[in-house]
């Protein structure tokens, strides 16, 4: 059976991609076409949430197990074939791909074709430039501020780092203490 999902951003308006997955494929497969299709490193922490139609997001299904103490169960996306967690049209699901700042591709299954297998998952339609994968917080922006001025700062900035004792005599002298 193939899910045919199309994935959308809150940040870029004519941004959109379709993806086809056999409903047997894991997460894990999903999510490495979803990076694949948008030009993202697959080096970052992310996660799927199956919503509710509100986009309330309920389950978790994350890439590594974080040792969580809860009671609640712990999909593992190399683990967990979407047939687990999805099963009908209008299935809602978000991707959050930066954990940070907290955005998210929001997808919806479209479609679901009987009778046919997918082998491996493919993006049938690409439409318009993702958002950034990272984007910088304010908290970044000010590390970068304060890491330029400290290169700026060097020993020119505060003098010699040895001192001349006819300077001192001098200074006296200007200053009326003999």
């Amino acid at each position: 059976m193939i899910y045919k999902f199309k994935l959308v951003s809150d940040e870029v308006s004519n941004f959109a991609r379709e993806i086809e997955i056999d409903s047997e494929n894991t997460f894990l497969q999903f999510r490495n076409v979803i990076l694949d299709s948008v030009g993202y490193s697959k080096d970052e922490l992310d996660s799927f949430f199956i919503c509710d139609d509100d986009w309330t997001p309920h389950e978790e299904i994350t890439l590594e197990d974080m040792g969580s103490d809860s009671d609640q169960d712990i999909w593992l996306m190399d683990e967990t074939p979407l047939s687990e967690l999805i099963e009908d049209e209008g299935q809602k699901v978000s991707f959050m791909f930066d954990y940070m700042t907290e955005r998210c591709f929001f997808m919806e299954l479209k479609e679901i074709v009987t009778g046919r297998n997918l082998i491996e998952p493919i993006c049938t339609l690409q439409r318009g430039k993702a958002p950034a994968q990272n984007i910088e917080t304010p908290e970044d922006k000010i590390e970068t501020k304060v890491a330029a001025v400290k290169d700026d700062l060097d020993i020119d900035f505060y003098g010699s780092d040895s001192f001349n004792d006819d300077e001192i005599a001098n200074f006296s002298d200007d200053l009326n203490l003999n």
